[in-house]
């Protein structure tokens, strides 16, 4: 099956869309990358969307503009992938929408809201559309998150000693092999509010790391940033920009931007060292946008002495794509009428075949359930 997988993560930066030639057999799931594209939302949308998460206060007639402007630009993506990389083949389209708001109270997750109206997709492909995945884990008392982690399981399984899926993005996720998971932290959500803030807008990330690498971390203000309580939390657990947004933290009077970014830089670092230090790992596979921020990566590997941290391109899964890749394995999966969820991940009391089904041009037709799910995954 030709299915293209849609994401945008909590940098809320573009669209990334990944498409895959996906089969079961035997018990494996094979996996072929076909490529990915990446489309940048406009700035006005960006804005609009960078405007209305916590902890701004937002009407519904925004949050309406925003469900359709966004499903809008997932549509425009999916037609794009399937034209390039799938030579307008594709069968399924699997999107996870753009997270808005994640509602966390007490340790528990209450609720789930992922917006891009996916009749948007549909209208525009004519194909069916898997969307809204997290909200039927959330429903069976799971995190909804991290809902790769499933992923991750069946692909580095049998893989030698302890290996770890590191997903840093704008909030930081790991998964263990015996299907501990959790949102560690911050990814580059803090770095990229902060320089966004010393730069006065003029850029949305630390390319390349090179602010943080002319600094030198704050003592003081990292020691503070890492009493937050919810490092000390039991997994399962997730969070957000609910938490970690751009006011989260206030620097100190007369710090430096290089300063402050090399503080931040530690702060995910250390954060993401400990969770891999305290699951017993041995290797460490990575992927996400922060892979691409060089400082980022030394500081970890500073940190994780004789912990190999490999990026997932190494494995054959492109770090820029894994979750694209993800969320179109989950949504093959539903259309298998298979879980796409790993309870001892989430916290959920039962495995879900996740999300909703929005009909393609010609109705809902989908293949033949699947008897078996599969116990690995293959990347051909």
């Amino acid at each position: 099956m030709l299915v293209i997988g849609l994401m945008s993560g909590t940098s809320y930066d573009a669209v990334d869309a990944a498409a895959a030639e996906l089969r079961l057999l035997d018990g494996t799931l094979l996996l072929k990358p076909l490529g990915m594209v990446s489309t940048p939302y406009d700035e006005e949308l960006r804005e609009a969307l960078a405007g209305a998460l916590p902890p701004a206060a937002v009407p519904l007639a925004r949050v309406c503009l925003l469900d359709t402007r966004i499903g809008q630009a997932f549509a425009a993506a999916a037609v794009r992938t399937n034209r390039e990389l799938c030579g307008g083949r594709a069968e399924l389209v699997v999107s996870h929408g753009q997270t808005v708001y994640h509602w966390v109270d007490g340790g528990r997750v209450h609720g789930t809201l992922q917006l891009g109206q996916p009749a948007w997709i549909a209208e525009a492909t004519g194909l069916p559309v898997v969307a809204d995945l997290r909200s039927r884990d959330v429903a069976a008392g799971g995190q909804g998150a991290p809902l790769v982690s499933l992923v991750d399981l069946l692909w580095l399984r049998g893989r030698a000693g302890t290996p770890v899926a590191l997903n840093l993005g704008g909030i930081a996720n790991l998964t263990a092999p015996d299907g501990t998971a959790f949102d560690t932290g911050p990814g580059c959500a803090l770095l990229d509010a902060a320089v966004r803030e010393f730069t006065g807008g003029r850029l949305a990330y630390d390319v390349d790391g090179a602010l943080a690498a002319r600094g030198r971390p704050h003592g003081p203000l990292l020691d503070e940033l890492l009493t937050e309580p919810y490092y000390g939390l039991p997994a399962p657990k997730t969070t957000g920009k609910e938490l970690f947004h751009a006011g989260y933290w206030r620097a100190p009077a007369g710090i430096s931007a290089e300063d402050a970014l090399a503080t931040l830089t530690h702060l995910t670092a250390r954060t993401v060292a400990d969770a891999v230090r305290g699951v017993a790992a041995t290797e460490v596979v990575a992927s996400g946008g922060g892979t691409r921020n060089p400082e980022l990566m030394r500081t970890l590997r500073g940190l994780l002495p004789g912990i190999p941290v490999r990026v997932s391109d190494e494995l054959g899964l492109p770090a820029a794509a894994k979750e694209a890749y993800a969320f179109a394995v989950l949504g093959f999966l539903t259309a298998h009428g298979l879980a796409g969820t790993a309870p001892t991940a989430t916290g959920a009391r039962h495995p879900s075949v996740l999300g909703s089904l929005t009909p393609g041009r010609n109705g809902l037709r989908l293949p033949p359930p699947a008897t078996e799910p599969p116990v690995r995954l293959r990347i051909e």
